[in-house]
């Protein structure tokens, strides 16, 4: 389905971009199938390099048919937009009986293609860029006063993979070591790609250094990728994998509770689905409880539970200003940021990271987050 949507996208805008070109007949139809077979590139790359998740194709290569693409999709916004105003204008020139304005197809098609150039370009380097640390302070009712002031640093959608190689990552792990924090926390989303392929990419994320530990949960992404495999890695890489699981981790000698669950994807992989009563079962009496869920949907149940704090990532933010209104409603109102649900806080994630079949961010930027919490 997604790739019949693609194709109809790649024929709308060649019909809006090509036929005013003055150009030879022979030409516009190598332009309009060039139009085309761009829109079905996660297609052509699952089918040919790989699969859809992760292409195996080089790094350069990557970034620049992520240009491409990012270009293709703004300039079907822009395009869209421009038919809706359009019909606006006729519907005005209708019933005013105003004169058609002095604007040709061409010169208009012209500056369109040229922003959605430069802004997916300026959205690619964004998006591969290492984050910046973003500062969050949060307030917990009934945190003891013993942890008042205990940093955690969020990682989130690292998607290591061709794209964002290990090189990427190590600088991502020394910023994030840099901050001393107290604890890391992944919210999901490490990789795209088979074990084989992603040994040197992840093998920066052993040298995570936490006072009281690294704790990670799998994302969507990793049941698309080999799922039992990738588990085993990261245990053996030290992340400490909470699937529908707990830890207590003693801090100033009280109990804090580090939960986590597995992700919505899982039945479709006859994999156990989320289970926040498997993952709080058995935790100390009155005991704080941070729990990692990968996509923040279901937060109100969790909240239910008992549950302090609940970060997640999944949305990427939007990835695009604007688009992240669509992406909000996709995640009962959750996208990006702090929300008080219930007596629960619960933060989402931009990402450190995002999937490389459209690496694009403009406005909503990646994040390193260093949460710093406080006792209410």
């Amino acid at each position: 389905m997604f790739h019949i949507f693609a194709t109809i996208i790649g024929i709308y805008v060649a019909l809006r971009l090509v036929p005013p070109l003055r150009w030879k007949a022979s030409v516009k139809w190598i332009a309009g199938i060039f139009i085309v077979l761009l829109s079905q590139y996660h297609f052509i790359g699952r089918m040919v390099f790989g699969n859809m998740a992760s292409p195996e194709l080089p790094t350069g290569l990557l970034i620049f048919m992520g240009w491409l693409f990012g270009s293709f999709f703004l300039l079907a916004v822009f395009f869209l937009l421009k038919d809706m105003f359009s019909f606006v204008i006729l519907l005005w020139r209708r019933f005013r009986r105003t004169r058609k304005p002095p604007f040709s197809p061409n010169r208009v098609n012209a500056v369109l293609l040229t922003a959605a150039l430069v802004l997916s370009g300026i959205g690619v380097w964004q998006a591969v860029r290492v984050p910046d640390v973003k500062m969050v302070d949060i307030t917990i009712k009934g945190l003891p006063s013993e942890m008042d002031g205990l940093k955690i640093v969020q990682l989130s959608d690292l998607h290591a993979s061709r794209l964002l190689t290990g090189e990427r990552n190590r600088a991502v792990v020394d910023k994030t070591n840099a901050l001393k924090p107290d604890l890391i926390l992944v919210t999901g989303d490490l990789v795209d790609g088979t074990v084989e392929n992603r040994v040197d990419d992840v093998a920066p994320f052993r040298d995570f250094r936490a006072k009281y530990g690294v704790f990670s949960i799998p994302g969507n992404h990793e049941y698309y990728s080999s799922y039992v495999d990738w588990m085993k890695a990261f245990d053996g890489l030290g992340l400490n994998m909470l699937k529908n699981g707990h830890a207590v981790v003693i801090v100033n000698d009280r109990p804090l509770v580090i939960a986590g669950t597995t992700d919505r994807v899982a039945p479709n992989f006859g994999l156990p689905q989320p289970d926040i009563r498997a993952a709080l079962n058995g935790i100390p009496d009155n005991a704080p409880v941070i729990l990692l869920v990968h996509q923040p949907r279901g937060a109100s149940r969790n909240a239910e539970a008992g549950v302090d704090l609940q970060l997640s990532g999944h949305t990427h933010g939007g990835q695009i200003m604007g688009a992240h209104w669509l992406v909000q409603l996709l995640n009962e109102g959750f996208v990006s940021g702090l929300y008080d649900v219930g007596d629960m806080k619960l933060y989402v994630s931009n990402g450190t990271g995002l999937w490389n079949g459209f690496p694009i961010r403009l406005g909503r930027t990646a994040e390193i987050t260093e949460i710093v919490l406080h006792a209410g």
